[in-house]
């Protein structure tokens, strides 16, 4: 620029500069700010899933209902995979020993049971831990078949690393067939059961980012 350049003129040109550059950032945080907002947004996420299953079921020392002697104490070990990853998942659950009647389960071979109470704990790969309880369940069993179907709702209540703030609902489904008896040879008394099914339905609130296994560990503060 030429020397004789009017100094007005040189302040006419750093403000616009300066004005164009002011105009530039706000464009710029304009489109930078909803971008964070979203993928902060993004970071929970809801899931449709399907998780895939095999272990057993067994006689349970724990009783959810101990008062109440028409129930058998169940309890689960499963493991598998599926939308959310490799897990193994522990149940207790109280079910009916008395038969109900039911349309969908009837006929001279068949006896429907309805489950009173249950919950659990899922544990993935990463050390999340999911928990569930159940609002609603019932077995089927087929005694020519020998073999049970079992279906339960259970409600999502929380967890810890990607599960904190999980919400949501699954369908567990499984074909059940007894393995052992107690004693040996009694088949009306089987005690271990085989199990295979799958797990289905939505949750709520996944965080993408797993907490480190130390943070998983850590206890709660005290109150």
């Amino acid at each position: 620029m030429d020397r004789k350049t009017p100094f007005a003129v040189l302040c006419g040109i750093m403000k616009l500069t300066t004005f164009h550059s002011l105009i530039g950032a706000a464009a710029l945080a304009a489109l930078v700010i909803p971008s964070a907002l979203a993928e902060d947004s993004n970071s929970a996420k809801t899931h449709q899933v399907k998780m895939r299953f095999s272990g057993t079921e067994e006689t349970s020392a724990t009783n959810l209902l101990p008062n109440d002697t028409s129930t058998s104490p169940d309890e689960n070990h499963f493991m598998g995979k599926g939308t959310l990853g490799s897990f193994t998942v522990l149940l207790f659950r109280a079910v009916d020993i008395n038969p109900s009647p039911s349309s969908s389960c009837s006929g001279s071979n068949y006896y429907y049971f309805e489950e009173l109470a249950g919950g659990g704990v899922f544990r993935f790969d990463d050390g999340s831990l999911l928990y569930l309880n159940l609002t609603k369940g019932s077995d089927c069993v087929n005694v020519a078949a020998n073999d049970a179907h079992c279906t339960l709702i259970l409600r999502i209540t929380g967890g810890t690393g990607r599960f904190k703030n999980a919400s949501g609902v699954l369908t567990m489904t499984s074909t059940v067939v007894p393995v052992l008896n107690a004693p040996p040879n009694n088949p009306n008394n089987p005690v271990v059961f085989a199990a295979t099914g799958e797990f289905t339905g939505t949750i709520s609130g996944v965080c993408d980012e797993e907490e480190r296994p130390d943070d998983l560990l850590r206890p709660p503060l005290a109150a």
